[in-house]
């Protein structure tokens, strides 16, 4: 019996704490698969129509539920008249129970939302649930349950104007908000100032699928198969608001059909679905409607943003007060941080960031893609033209003029910062030499052309984030292939092909020789889609599980891991070792302890051997003329396979620099000098966001994200009624978001960027960045083409038609 058979062999495992900056592979390997434009893997099933979404599951013995919601805005539920539904043919269940959900779960909590159907907070909040055979029969018993009410609308909050005179001082997340200097007097005292207040609506995610889950028990343990963008905190917050073992609760999400940020957290059909099949005892779907995705889920808070600079005669920004509004219902704390990238995109001695909450019974607010960054870019980078223009410079000039050489707000440096290379490279390729210098200047036929741009900025962030990657025999053409398992989620973004790509790069694979297992609770938990953290934070973790196995290669066939590399499927010496002084201590100390084993060994009788390794198989790379194959090693060393865990955790970086990416947005637009119509007639977007992954996944996010842009400048809007709070355009036919005749030819650039603070992939987020200060470029635009400034959006043509110039 030898040492390791008492003391075991350690676990195949790698984790790493982001404390300093790291080096990574991927600038090394050899197939350089990372970055490529790869199509996504999962594309043709989507396609043909093979990649099962939630409601396309097919059980026996499965019903449908159809949610019945509140048509109050407050007040409490009396009576729900069950057999008034249960009256209807196909109908097998009615339920209204105390632990269904009020509203949706922020995401990340590892809470239950707030419960209970009894008492009303607004209009469609879920009430009861109807359970049929067909989903048309439950539908007509939806139609058909008569629910009694205690109406209280007249003590409800539907009017922002009037509830946001009784708000108050959000205090409970401070290092959302700044008081440097004194802000005030600086503004009162500068040479030149704006001091402008800004609006912003609500808005709703719209994703394409709604939000759906279908419920099976067995044994007392749940499976829910569900649409959402973060299962390992959903997985804690459907156990805890079932009251039941978080390990007899399983979520699957393979396919998710975008999300936007409404599915971070689990929604109320999630709680309805699951005690209904455990009542039943069959398998229960509900799958929400539009409106009720529009009334049920998430909105974006609508907001009233005070922007106020103060700078010289020569453009130097002094002071920065950028004061917010939001909304939420009473009791909730998420709020959005609207000012989020004020603390740090330009300088300025004087700062001030406040935030106050105005509560009313309107839908929950949540996160809506970039959140904070998406409403206050459209408020800050408009102020910042106002500013140019009060200056008679050029936008660009103004930034430029301001651009800080560390974080103005924490005094910490940037991780990395390109904010200048966007405007300029973007300013060059968008032809912004050309812009009109006097508005309403340029005139084409009937229509008045102008040039706006904006920057944009989008806090990066790394979450903690686990997975699997084995290495297994195949019999594919190498005969080997990498396995990776996470539950982590695809919501569109090609979670499949980018983690696909960081494997075959790193165990130099063919990527067809790499399977992608997602979206399983029973999998490692990972960091979820959301806040642009999921590629990056899951693919660290990926590569890490990559690291490992790398390790543990090189140490079987007797190399160090900095000097083998992969290739088509074979493993090479392709550089020498270089020991760091760490090596060459631990060389001492292994001296030191094989001495201290040889006298154990002596008087126990124990063998000391203290490799796991059979040392009698370790090559002679001498005598091997190129390379191995993957193949020949696993059937030589590991006839089973390797597997590794790889787990990755925010660290000292986190706070010792400051994260972003960092992009510049730049719009010409049209606007019919007779009617105010506008048409945007082209964007270009500029953006330094880390190692580019998957070069077409990327550029498709930033179209995306501009797009969302075009939307939130000109139309996107939802319409509370202010007696009731009921919404007024809930369906896509009243809810209007861009088509493809809104869209106008986009052209996007990425420019080359690691960022070895962030992750070992040295990666930041770009779906959200994409978003950021793209409708702020069309409204200063819109400014530029006719000299009109509005300030409320969206900037719909009624805005315009009164003030535009006669010509």
């Amino acid at each position: 019996m030898s040492l390791t058979q008492i003391f075991g062999e350690s676990p195949l495992e790698k984790k790493l704490t982001m404390d300093k900056p790291v080096e990574s592979r991927l600038d090394t390997t050899d197939s350089k698969l990372v970055g490529k434009p790869l199509s996504r893997i999962e594309g043709h099933l989507k396609v043909a129509g093979k990649a099962t979404y939630t409601a396309e599951h097919q059980f026996d013995d499965l019903c449908h539920g159809v949610m019945v919601g509140a048509t109050i805005g407050k007040g409490k539920v009396k009576k729900v008249h069950q057999d008034t539904a249960l009256q209807v043919a196909g109908v097998i269940g009615v339920f209204h129970d105390p632990l269904f959900l009020r509203n949706p779960q922020q995401g990340g909590v590892k809470m239950a939302p707030v419960q209970g159907a009894s008492e009303v907070f607004y209009h469609g909040q879920p009430i009861a649930l109807v359970v049929a055979e067909t989903l048309e029969a439950a539908q007509e018993g939806a139609k058909a349950l008569q629910i009694d009410y205690e109406n209280d609308e007249k003590h409800g909050h539907f009017d922002f104007n009037k509830q946001k005179k009784h708000t108050q001082f959000i205090d409970w997340v401070t290092d959302k908000s700044d008081d440097i200097g004194k802000p005030e007097k600086t503004l009162k005292q500068a040479e030149v100032k704006v001091d402008v207040t800004y609006t912003t609506p609500s808005q709703s995610n719209m994703p394409m699928e709604p939000h759906s889950s279908l419920a099976r028990w067995f044994e007392g343990k749940l499976t829910l198969h569900t649409s959402n963008q973060m299962l390992a905190s959903s997985k804690i917050q459907l156990a805890k608001a079932l009251d039941m073992p978080e390990d007899d609760v399983r979520l699957l999400s393979p396919y998710v059909g975008g999300g936007f940020g409404s599915k971070l957290g689990i929604s109320p059909e999630s709680v309805m679905a699951a005690i209904a099949a455990k009542d039943l005892k069959r398998p229960v779907l509900v799958n929400m409607t539009r409106p009720q995705v529009m009334e049920t889920t998430v909105r974006r808070t609508n907001t009233e943003q005070r922007v106020a600079l103060g700078a010289d005669k020569d453009g130097k920004i002094h002071t920065i007060i950028h004061n917010s509004i939001v909304t939420n219902l009473p009791s909730e704390t998420f709020f959005e941080p609207v000012a989020v990238s004020t603390h740090f995109l330009y300088g300025g001695d004087n700062r001030q960031i406040k935030y106050e909450m105005a509560r009313m019974n309107f839908t929950l607010t949540g996160s809506m893609r970039a959140p904070g960054e998406a409403v206050g870019q459209l408020a800050l980078e408009c102020a910042m033209d106002e500013l140019a223009h009060a200056l008679k410079l050029c936008p660009i000039e103004l930034r430029k003029r301001n651009e800080p050489s560390e974080d103005p707000s924490k005094k910490i440096p940037y991780s990395t910062r390109k904010l200048l290379a966007c405007m300029e490279q973007g300013a060059k390729a968008f032809g912004w030499d050309k812009r009109p210098q006097t508005p309403a200047s340029r005139l084409e036929g009937d229509w008045l052309i102008g040039y706006g741009m904006a920057c944009a900025a989008r806090s990066n962030e790394l979450k903690p984030s686990q997975a699997r990657v084995s290495l297994l025999p195949s019999d594919k053409p190498l005969g080997v292939m990498a396995r990776i398992e996470t539950d982590m989620t695809d919501i569109g973004t090609g979670s499949y092909t980018i983690f696909s790509q960081v494997v075959a790069d790193m165990l130099g694979l063919p990527i067809d020789h790499v399977e992608v297992k997602l979206g399983d609770t029973d999998l490692p938990p990972a960091a979820g889609s959301g806040g642009s953290w999921g590629a990056s934070s899951a693919g660290s973790s990926i590569y890490l599980a990559c690291e490992a196995l790398r390790e543990k290669i090189a140490q079987s066939v007797g190399l160090h891991a900095d000097s083998i590399g992969f290739k088509q499927g074979n493993l090479y010496r392709q550089f020498e070792h270089d020991p760091s002084l760490a090596e060459k201590i631990g060389e001492k100390i292994n001296h030191t302890l094989t001495d201290t084993l040889d006298k154990l060994a002596e008087k126990t009788g124990l063998n000391s051997e203290v490799s796991v390794d059979n040392h009698d198989n370790v090559l002679d790379w001498e005598q091997v003329d190129t390379q191995l194959s993957l193949r020949s090693f696993l059937q030589q060393y590991a006839p089973h396979g390797l597997v590794a865990n790889g787990e990755i955790e925010p660290g000292k970086t986190k706070k010792e620099y400051r994260h972003a990416g960092y992009g510049a947005q730049f719009a010409e637009v049209a606007v019919h000098r007779v009617t105010g119509e506008i048409r945007v007639r082209r964007m270009l977007g500029t953006f330094a966001a880390g190692r580019i992954l998957n070069e077409k996944t990327a550029r498709s996010q930033c179209f995306g994200g501009m797009v969302f842009g075009i939307g939130a400048a000109l139309m996107e809007q939802i319409h509370h009624d202010k007696r009731d709070g009921r919404l007024c355009n809930h369906d896509l036919a009243e809810y209007q978001v861009c088509v493809n005749a809104d869209v106008p030819d986009l052209e996007v650039i990425m420019l080359p960027e690691t960022d070895p603070y962030a992750n070992p992939l040295h990666s930041k987020g770009i779906g959200e960045l994409a978003l950021s200060g793209a409708g702020a470029a069309i409204a200063n635009a819109i400014f530029n083409a006719t000299g009109v400034r509005v300030r409320d959006y969206p900037i719909t043509l009624d805005k315009l038609l009164y003030q535009l110039p006669l010509l």
